[in-house]
């Protein structure tokens, strides 16, 4: 055991390069393709306002914000149980796609809100390393470059949700009526549904 995670003993000795390399992969692949839940979370984030530079600040203070809780959480400082932070990392979806639904523009206390919800994701994202761990000799290492490859995740998602939809669609008349809505009304129907089996169905 090491910081509270099991660790191979191919990992106790790693070098800094190989552990950058391992946890970068690690980190993206979190995102892109097995982090279906927080892809709809990007994604929610960035159908309300699709240009590129409000959304990668938003973005960012997410990742800032999962990179404090996930190191606490790795570092064996806090621990909350997955049934509580599953279901609160749902509802956070659930929350975004109905607020770009009431909603007509960006507002600053959004960032407050998406760094608020970052510390939740941290907590879940910490279940993605429960096995493999961190090893203690490339500690903050791993964990930083395990963070950088969740925002190249994030960031690949948010270029190819502007490729796709912002560039060509984002400053029509219809964008909302067309787009934001029912996008948005689709994402908060999965979020409601894992609401439910998260807190009723766990495991």
């Amino acid at each position: 055991m090491i910081l509270g995670h099991v660790v191979t003993d191919q990992l106790k000795d790693i070098s800094r390069t190989d552990a950058m390399l391992i946890y970068l992969k690690l980190g993206f692949t979190h995102i892109i393709p097995l982090g279906f839940d927080h892809i709809l979370f990007i994604l929610s984030l960035f159908l309300l306002n699709p240009r590129l530079k409000p959304i990668i600040f938003q973005a960012t203070a997410f990742t800032v914000a999962h990179t404090i809780t996930l190191g606490l959480a790795m570092y064996g400082l806090v621990n909350p149980p997955g049934y509580f932070i599953e279901p609160l990392i749902a509802l956070s979806i659930l929350f975004v796609a109905i607020e770009n639904m009431i909603t007509q523009k960006l507002r600053p206390t959004r960032v407050m809100v998406v760094f608020a919800f970052g510390l939740i994701h941290g907590l879940g994202f910490a279940s993605a390393l429960s096995e493999l761990g961190l090893p203690r000799n490339q500690f903050f290492t791993s964990l930083i470059t395990f963070n950088v490859g969740v925002e190249l995740g994030q960031i690949t998602i948010i270029l190819l949700a502007w490729f796709i939809i912002g560039k060509w669609f984002g400053e029509k008349e219809w964008y909302r009526s067309r787009i934001v809505f029912p996008i948005s009304g689709l994402i908060a129907a999965i979020a409601f549904f894992w609401t439910i089996q998260r807190v009723f169905f766990p495991g």
